[in-house]
C-alpha cells in the first residue's frame, strides 16, 4: 500500500519558490491526473490556486469518519444565483471538489477516526495525513458532471468504476468504498424523475455559517466578492443546525436526516415511494415515518413495524437501520462501512423526545 502525506518542513522553502497553480477546466475526455485541473498543489500542504475557496457545511455527510476539505471554483467574472431550497445556479465551468483524508498514526498506516479538524487546509500541513480520494462535480453548459479520482502517492487518477480500499484505522481496518461514477449519480440525481446530477451541499441553509478563514458567514462572504448573487438579508436565509451542544434537538435531528438522507428522502427523490420524506421541510412527523409502516418489509424493518415509534428508538425502523452494517438493512444504503456513532445517538435522543402512541 503506498501512502501520501501533507508535509512542510524543508519543503516550504521550495513550494514558496513553486508557480502557483491556475485552475484548468476540461470538457469530456477528463483527464486521468487529478493534477491536471491544477485546483490545488498536491505533493506539499495543499495550496489552493488562485480562485479556489474552502467551503465548509453546517453538518455534513458522514463518510466513515473522514475528513473533508471542500473548494469551489467559479470561472471568471462567474457568479452562483442564489435559491432558498435548492442547490445554487452555477455558471458552466464551476469545480466543486471534495478530498476525502483521514489523519494518521506515526506508523503512517492507522487512519485516526477520532482525530479533529477545522477545515482549513494550512492546519494540516504539520499533520500526518493519507488522502484517499477526491470527488469532482463540474458543470458544463448543461448539465453536472461527476468525477471520481483516487490517490495513488502524490496525485489521484481518475476511477470512473471507483474502488474499493482496505484502510487500517484506530477501530479496525475497514473496507472504504469510492463510489463509482454511477454510484455517484445515484446520489446526486436528488430528482429521480429528470435524472439530473445537482449538488448537494451547495445549498443556502447548510453553507449559511461562518467560513473556514474567519468568522464572517460565508455566504455574505461569496456575496461581497461578486461570487453568489440574489442573496437576501441574512433573517431571511434559512439555517440547517449543527451538531454543537445548545442547539434545538428537533432542528439538530431534522437537519442530520436531511444532509444524510434527505437527497432521496424527498417528494422527487429515488425514494419516494418509500413515503418518508427526511428533507429537511416542515413535515408532519407522520411524513417522516412516526407510526407509519414500511413500503416493503423485510429485513430492512429488522422486525419492527414502524419507521419511528415516538419515545422508542429500540422500536424503531430508522433507529435500527442507521445502527446497522448489513448491506441489506443499513441506510444510507452507500457511503459509509461503519455506524455514525453520533448521529445514531442524535436520532435515538430525538425519537425519545417525542410524544404519542402507535396503535
Amino acid at each position: 500500500m503506498r501512502t501520501d502525506f501533507f508535509v512542510i518542513g524543508c519543503l516550504l522553502t521550495l513550494a514558496a519558490c513553486a508557480p502557483e497553480p491556475r485552475v484548468q477546466t476540461f470538457t469530456p475526455p477528463y483527464p486521468e491526473r487529478l493534477s491536471e485541473w491544477q485546483l490545488f498543489s498536491a505533493q506539499q500542504a495543499p495550496r489552493l490556486a488562485p480562485g479556489v475557496e474552502p467551503y465548509q457545511l453546517n453538518q455534513p455527510l458522514f463518510s466513515d469518519y473522514a475528513h473533508k476539505l471542500r473548494t469551489l471554483y467559479l470561472p471568471p467574472g462567474g457568479q452562483a444565483e442564489y435559491d432558498p431550497d435548492e442547490a445554487f445556479q452555477f455558471p458552466a465551468g464551476t469545480v466543486v471538489s471534495k478530498t476525502f483524508f483521514y489523519f494518521t498514526s506515526q506508523d503512517h498506516e492507522t487512519m485516526a477516526l477520532s482525530a479533529s479538524w477545522d477545515g482549513h487546509p494550512d492546519t494540516i500541513a504539520d499533520r500526518p495525513t493519507r488522502r484517499i480520494e477526491t470527488r469532482l462535480l463540474v458543470k458544463q453548459a448543461d448539465h453536472w458532471d461527476a468525477l471520481p479520482y483516487i490517490w495513488q502517492g502524490d496525485d489521484a487518477y481518475l476511477a470512473i468504476t471507483g474502488g474499493l480500499l482496505k484502510l487500517e484505522t484506530s477501530e479496525g481496518p475497514i473496507n472504504y468504498l469510492v463510489p463509482s461514477r454511477n454510484q455517484c449519480a445515484s446520489c446526486h440525481a436528488t430528482n429521480h424523475t429528470t435524472g439530473q446530477i445537482l449538488p448537494i451541499g451547495l445549498k443556502a441553509r447548510h453553507l449559511n455559517r461562518p467560513g473556514v478563514a474567519d468568522t464572517q458567514n460565508q455566504l455574505t462572504a461569496w456575496h461581497r466578492s461578486g461570487r453568489l448573487a440574489g442573496l437576501p438579508a441574512s433573517r431571511d436565509v434559512p439555517r440547517s443546525a449543527t451538531m454543537a451542544a445548545g442547539e434545538d434537538l428537533d432542528h439538530q435531528a431534522r437537519s442530520y436526516l436531511d444532509i444524510n438522507c434527505g437527497h432521496c428522502h424527498n417528494r422527487h427523490g429515488a425514494a419516494d415511494t418509500s413515503g418518508l420524506l427526511l428533507d429537511l421541510k416542515d413535515h408532519p412527523l407522520r411524513a417522516m415515518g412516526a407510526c407509519k409502516p414500511p413500503i416493503a418489509a423485510g429485513r430492512g424493518s429488522g422486525g419492527r413495524f414502524y419507521s419511528i415509534v415516538p419515545g422508542e428508538p429500540e422500536a424503531s425502523i430508522l433507529s435500527f437501520r442507521m445502527a446497522s452494517t448489513d448491506p441489506g438493512a443499513m441506510m444510507p444504503e452507500l457511503g459509509r462501512t461503519l455506524v455514525h456513532t453520533e448521529g445514531v445517538a442524535l436520532i435515538d435522543a430525538w425519537i425519545r423526545s417525542l410524544s404519542g402512541q402507535c396503535l
